[in-house]
């Protein structure tokens, strides 16, 4: 007689059966395009309490149990000044999924609370700067945060229609201020409408979003209506309904980059034109 699976157990099995071609590939494929856990490894893998970072620590935690590839997870919760409500919330989610925590606390919502100027962007440096921080104390290398693939998409064309700039988010980035940490995002293939699917097959719920806004998130870009970010999360979604291929075409553009036909672009913030090559002897021209 087979033994009655338990709840986590049941939401394991659905990440490798019915989620595993939306979700699970994507993920293990994301590993391996870019390299992101290399043996030896040990990744602080942080936790803010949304459906992504949750579903992360799931499958990181699936991953390092099941793989040849040795590495080791620490599940990182910065407590950076929630409500007792959110706090109790992220934990019990933890405990539910069976995720094992190390919790610390900071006060960068009262901090980005007494600014009036810009208090998202000090927010959001200040809480990878603590985590960063914290990983190094506990002996990791690398930490892994829960932006996915709708992400990635949206802050490109952010960027490009607000920021002047054709600028992608990366898979991995070595870390300027903590030398020898790495910053790795193990959802970078994975949708959001695939997470969200999976978050209500499961019947579970997480706080909207980690900033001061998370009761009434109408200013942060992690879902709520009135930021950037949520204009264009509805313009492409609009644009889906035309095109399914919009988001796809978007993220294989900053995959395959055509430099030669860019009038100018950085590297290593040093600026360089086309100019710099034009005439060079035996440069093709256009047909």
């Amino acid at each position: 007689m087979s033994r009655e699976l338990s709840y986590c157990q049941r939401l394991e099995q659905s990440l490798l059966t019915d989620f595993r071609k939306p979700i699970w590939r994507p993920f293990m494929k994301a590993i391996r395009r870019y390299e992101l856990i290399k043996p030896g490894d040990r990744i602080a893998v942080c936790i803010s309490g949304g459906k992504d970072s949750m579903l992360m620590a799931k499958l990181m935690q699936m991953l390092q149990r099941h793989t040849e590839v040795p590495f080791e997870v620490v599940f990182l919760i910065m407590d950076p000044g929630y409500n007792e409500i959110n706090r109790r919330k992220v934990e019990s989610n933890a405990r539910l999924l069976e995720i094992p925590y190390t919790l610390f606390e900071s006060d960068i919502f009262e901090v980005a609370n007494s600014q009036d100027k810009n208090p998202c962007f000090l927010c959001a440096k200040m809480r990878r700067g603590c985590l960063y921080g914290k990983a190094r104390e506990l002996g990791c290398n690398k930490i892994a945060l829960g932006h996915h693939f709708d992400d990635v998409i949206e802050t490109t064309v952010m960027g490009m229609f607000w920021g002047g700039q054709l600028q992608a988010m990366m898979p991995k980035l070595h870390s300027k201020n903590f030398p020898g940490m790495e910053l790795i995002r193990p959802l970078y293939m994975v949708r959001e409408q695939d997470i969200i699917a999976w978050k209500n097959a499961h019947e579970l719920s997480f706080i909207q979003c980690a900033c001061r806004f998370t009761e009434n998130c109408t200013m942060c870009d992690n879902g709520g209506g009135g930021s950037k970010r949520q204009e264009v999360k509805q313009m492409l979604k609009r644009m889906s309904r035309d095109n399914p291929k919009v988001a796809q075409n978007v993220f294989n553009s900053i995959h395959v980059l055509q430099l030669d036909t860019m009038p100018g672009w950085k590297k290593d913030g040093v600026e360089h034109t086309f100019l710099e090559w034009y005439d060079a002897p035996g440069r093709p021209g256009e047909d």
